[in-house]
């Protein structure tokens, strides 16, 4: 009986031990994936409230809280402005989700990618007589990429380095974005646009980098005669081109570019006998920036200066119009001009109490902009093609907030007053409207909560 004891003993440890093995392998395989997702994988987002107020009706998308300008004034017989009804609203549909991805390499490439997403699309906003936003708010793609680096010539702090970025991002004139709470972030008086794109940014050396891109049109679109849409660059069959160089050092950085569009706003026509037949209407515009910024310790300050031709597709102020009618049904044009330009200022450091885990930071920020309609380029001979008031002659914006961090959590106030000088009467044949020209102002109050994961 004895061994027959001894015999089961063995077999059980023979047993036991591959079992033992395995589970240890099990083990050591999900600290392994969990090491691997936590050095690749980098989520984030927020949880972010907007509070509302405004003293009158204004032009803006997005539940009306990304704001573009305030409505003319719209009088009856009473000499009653319709226009200038105050509204408040509440909404939390800019939460966000984003995943970064990092720290793969292949031979010498190195590999990357971001997918970014929030609330946004399937809500109706407010029509001429009402501010009810109602419907479902969706899951919008915001930004969706992949990136490929290539680092050479590693000479001390001297390098040279390529990047190459392919899908969705920031439009190259519009990812330098002024400090602000507001969902506009300073738009429309800097260009604001996610695009799909290949763009290639290359580094040489110390001071410099070169960026140019090839980009498409989706969710900011060309204006024309159907509107808004992407069909104009899609038969245009030529992307959007920019080109830019940046310049930076010990907190400076300097960046001036262009961006190049050519887009077919019609490909059907009608000729001098009434026939329908194909045209081949095209038009192409450059516009041109310049960005400045400069950050030491506490104290940031940034600026950008854009002279737009027809830049609707970055949510600026512009469009084009028909500059000449041929005989064959075919249409030339004439794209406005707009100089847009913007500075904030950012000042503020740690306060009361401090904890690793819970810094404080009380900022101080002043936002201010102007835009001025310089017209079309050409004569008008026919309709003019933009998606906001072409009688607006100028306009500007002056926003202080105070800005309060506790760790993870933000609370933000903002005063923002926008005031747009319209003019009345028809537009001359340079689409300006210049008789009787009136100031029209929204006072805009915003309360932001915002807790960061």
């Amino acid at each position: 009986m004895k061994h027959v004891s001894c015999w089961l003993f063995a077999i059980s440890l023979l047993v036991c031990v591959p079992v033992s093995a395995q589970e240890v392998k099990k083990d050591a395989m999900k600290e392994a994936a969990k090491s691997h997702l936590k050095q690749h994988f980098k989520p984030y987002g927020f949880i972010r409230n907007y509070f509302t107020y405004d003293s009158r009706e204004s032009i803006s998308g997005t539940g009306d809280l990304y704001n573009y300008q305030p409505k003319d004034q719209s009088l009856n017989a009473y000499g009653d402005d319709l226009n200038a009804i105050s509204t408040f609203r509440f909404l939390s549909l800019t939460t966000r989700v984003g995943l970064n991805i990092v720290g793969y390499q292949w031979g010498k490439t190195e590999f990357g990618g971001k997918i970014e997403a929030d609330f946004y699309a399937g809500l109706s906003t407010k029509t001429a007589q009402t501010h009810s936003v109602s419907g479902v708010a969706q899951f919008r793609l915001r930004q969706a990429y992949l990136t490929l680096g290539w680092d050479s010539l590693k000479m001390g702090k001297d390098y040279a380095r390529v990047d190459l970025l392919i899908g969705q991002a920031w439009h190259p004139m519009a990812a330098d974005l002024c400090d602000a709470i507001a969902l506009n972030s300073g738009a429309p008086f800097g260009p604001f646009s996610r695009t799909p794109q290949v763009k290639m940014d290359a580094r040489l050396g110390k001071y410099f980098t070169l960026t140019a891109a090839g980009i498409w049109q989706m969710q900011y679109n060309s204006t024309g005669p159907e509107g808004q849409s992407a069909e104009y660059i899609g038969y245009s069959k030529t992307p959007e081109a920019y080109v830019g160089i940046s310049v930076h050092d010990k907190g400076w950085l300097f960046r001036a570019g262009a961006d190049v569009l050519s887009i077919k706003p019609r490909h059907l026509g009608t000729d001098a006998a009434g026939e329908k037949v194909k045209v081949n209407d095209r038009i192409t515009t450059a516009s041109p920036f310049v960005y400045l910024q400069y950050k030491q310790g506490e104290f940031s300050f940034k600026a950008k200066s854009i002279f737009a031709s027809a830049g609707e597709h970055m949510n600026l102020n512009g469009g084009y119009g028909v500059s000449k009618i041929n005989a064959d049904g075919s249409y030339e044009y004439t794209p406005t001009r707009n100089s847009s330009t913007w500075i904030s200022i950012v000042y503020g450091g740690k306060v009361g109490r401090q904890e690793d885990k819970h810094p404080q930071k009380l900022q101080g920020i002043l936002f201010g902009g102007y835009i001025h309609n310089f017209g079309t380029k050409d004569e008008l001979v026919g309709a003019l093609y933009t998606p906001r008031p072409s009688n607006m002659h100028q306009m500007w914006r002056l926003s202080p907030t105070l800005v309060w961090t506790i760790g993870k959590f933000q609370l933000g106030c903002e005063y923002e007053i926008t005031s747009v000088q319209y003019g009345q009467g028809p537009v001359d044949n340079h689409g300006l409207a210049l008789n009787g020209l009136h100031w029209v102002t929204n006072h805009r109050v915003q309360l932001m909560t915002k807790y960061n994961f």
